[in-house]
């Protein structure tokens, strides 16, 4: 396989490195100061981003999307990374589930969604369903021609600000091959809609990026508000699972690129004994096993998009890249706080502002544990067969 670019990659990259370090970077002070993205700001850089093409890139062009494959997306994804999550996430890559819109729904949210009207959350972990996906305990039930839902969504992000939540929610159960399971079905489920209540959460990672709270208490919605099929649900979030660990993991890498550039110059202008501490082994290494660890999670996210953008990624595949670049992040991090020293815990400076974001990311895509839960047992599965 070829990981070489090409020239409208490139092209592309660049432009969007340039639109990140202008337009995102110099606001971070104030997203940390206040934890959120001012309005008038988001509609700024908003209105930008749809002018530059930055806007719904993952989508295709037949919807107003960016049409970009799974490999250019990461690459783009990777230049996100080297902002804030709350700045990079104004410059909305859209659920690709909403593809699955049918009727009315196109133009009620998919197309506004594209169009930066509106933006949407996806809302499928619970107080007691975390990386137990199919623990979820929200329930949808019919009530005459509608469905009534009922229950507690947690850690959903930037669900305050979002228009419409893609929400899953059990509704029923079926016979398989190994016993009687839940149905998931997925529904669009309108932010002001009666009985949604949204509460966010004070986090110390992703400032501004909030995780909230979702209670859903006798709210109202008709079969025109599920999104595809009825017991269909679980199929997207799997989908949606696959992409955002992938995604997550070019994001890591961006981040730590950053993070390597600023610790490099650190050690390159902070002297002690005489000289650069740059120049002493016990920093010195420390930069060199950061860039080998950067590298080996670029190579490992080229390799899984392309092979989403082949068909060929498996779920192990997708919990490698998962769980070793969001490790990754957390050892470079950790390790430019040292470099930095007392310095690299003060405020004043964005390093402690890294090192904290970087500790959600072996959490928000399934936690660490999970993925090497999944990658055993497959591990394991082959031995058996």
């Amino acid at each position: 396989m070829d990981f070489s670019l090409t020239d409208e990659q490139k092209m592309l990259t660049e432009s969007l490195r340039r639109f990140v370090e202008t337009e995102l970077v110099p606001h971070e002070d104030l997203v940390e100061r206040l934890r959120e993205v001012p309005k008038e700001l988001v509609r700024e850089i908003r209105r930008k981003a749809i002018e530059l093409g930055f806007y719904a890139i993952n989508l295709p062009v037949e919807v107003g999307g960016g049409g970009l494959d799974y490999f250019t997306q990461a690459l783009c994804e990777r230049e996100f990374g080297h902002v804030g999550d709350a700045l990079a996430t104004v410059v909305s890559r859209p659920a690709a589930i909403l593809l699955n819109c049918r009727g009315a729904q196109i133009e009620q949210y998919l197309l506004p969604t594209v169009r930066g009207e509106k933006t949407e959350c996806f809302a499928l972990t619970e107080p007691g369903a975390g990386s137990d996906a199919r623990g979820i305990t929200t329930q949808a039930r019919r009530q005459g021609g509608d469905w009534t839902i009922d229950g507690t969504k947690q850690f959903i992000s930037h669900a305050d600000i979002a228009d419409f939540i893609i929400l899953f929610a059990v509704t029923g159960e079926e016979e398989t091959p190994k016993g009687r399971r839940k149905r998931f079905t997925a529904f669009l489920v309108d932010a002001d809609q009666p009985g949604v209540t949204i509460k966010p959460l004070a986090c110390i990672s992703a400032r501004g990026y909030n995780p909230n709270m979702i209670y859903l208490d006798n709210v109202r919605v008709g079969d025109s508000q599920i999104l595809g099929e009825e017991g269909g649900g679980f199929d997207f979030a799997n989908d949606w699972l696959y992409s955002g660990r992938v995604m997550l993991a070019a994001h890591c890498v961006g981040r730590a690129r950053r993070v390597l550039r600023m610790s490099t110059e650190w050690c390159a202008g902070r002297r002690a004994f005489g000289q650069p501490i740059g120049q002493f082994q016990g920093s010195g290494f420390k930069l060199a096993d950061m860039a080998t660890d950067i590298h080996i999670a670029d190579l490992m996210v080229h390799h899984a998009a392309w092979g989403m953008d082949n068909g060929t990624i498996t779920r192990r595949e997708a919990s490698m890249v998962n769980l070793f670049a969001s490790e990754m992040i957390g050892r470079v991090t950790d390790n430019a706080v040292q470099l930095y020293g007392g310095m690299g815990l003060m405020e004043d400076l964005p390093i402690q502002r890294f090192w904290r974001d970087a500790r959600v990311q072996r959490i928000w895509e399934g936690t660490s544990e999970i993925h090497r839960d999944v990658i055993t047992r497959d591990l394991l599965r082959e031995c058996r067969a």
